[in-house]
């Protein structure tokens, strides 16, 4: 495939409230569909946010909720890509269910979490990576921390990643690290990274949105304000193509050495 429309779609997570998050999305999913998008990113944790003191019970309809992505990724013809909370034992994990077109594409749980607001306490790490061949492209994904860990996302390229998934929940005041390092990640790997942060106040929180989509050199595509929206961008594979060919960092590192 030559060319991809890709989607974030930045909203207010609702904390702890399921089905007010999952009818949002559905009308989203619906609406970045109707306008041609055959990827869509969710933030992190859309489906309940981090409402912690609920959040084994919130896990519980996880499962549920990934059949309807499935059914909704089939109907609508999309990749869908975003974290909600897995049952695991007295925590959970935060989990990126990749739906593909109807088909369960693969699973990546949060491997870096957040110890400055207590993630490591209610939530378990996970031990692997993600790099799904989808109907649209090889897809890698990460999730909001693990982006301040350039290790993953080069594997992810190493492994033939054409784009980077960043469901997110990324606050104030930081968001020039934000920006900057979703534009770092793109130019030092030389692919499209697509990202999507939550938006307005959650819990204690204010969250900055600028959801980005980012091309191979860093130039941005796509990049929202501080409000609910939805982002669309095409993602034409030939230009990454191109720009490898031109700057050909692939074949000039030096992995013996460092």
């Amino acid at each position: 495939m030559t060319t991809i429309q890709a989607a974030a779609i930045q909203f207010t997570v609702n904390q702890g409230d399921v089905d007010a998050n999952l009818a949002y999305v559905r009308e989203a999913l619906g609406r970045v569909s109707g306008q041609g998008a055959q990827l869509a990113v969710l933030p992190e944790m859309w489906s309940s946010g981090f409402a912690y003191k609920n959040l084994n019970a919130l896990a519980q309809r996880t499962p549920a909720i990934v059949e309807e992505l499935l059914t909704l990724s089939r109907e609508l013809k999309l990749v869908i890509v975003g974290s909600m909370p897995e049952p695991h034992g007295d925590k959970v994990f935060n989990t990126i269910y990749l739906a593909d077109n109807g088909r369960l594409a693969g699973i990546y749980r949060k491997m870096h979490l957040f110890s400055l607001l207590g993630e490591d306490k209610a939530f378990d790490s996970g031990d692997g990576w993600l790099l799904a061949d989808t109907s649209i492209g090889k897809i890698g994904v990460i999730i909001c921390y693990d982006l301040r860990f350039p290790e993953l996302s080069r594997r992810l390229a190493l492994e033939g990643a054409q784009v980077i998934c960043v469901p997110a929940q990324w606050p104030k005041p930081r968001q020039e690290h934000w920006r900057t390092l979703l534009r770092a990640r793109a130019i030092e790997n030389q692919l499209f990274v697509v990202s999507c942060n939550a938006c307005g106040i959650i819990g204690k929180l204010d969250f900055f949105g600028m959801s980005m989509i980012v091309n191979p050199k860093g130039e941005l595509l796509a990049e929202a304000g501080e409000e609910q929206g939805e982002l669309i961008a095409p993602l034409d594979m030939q230009v990454m193509a191109d720009w490898r060919a031109q700057i050909p960092c692939f074949n000039d590192r030096r992995p013996e050495l460092y």
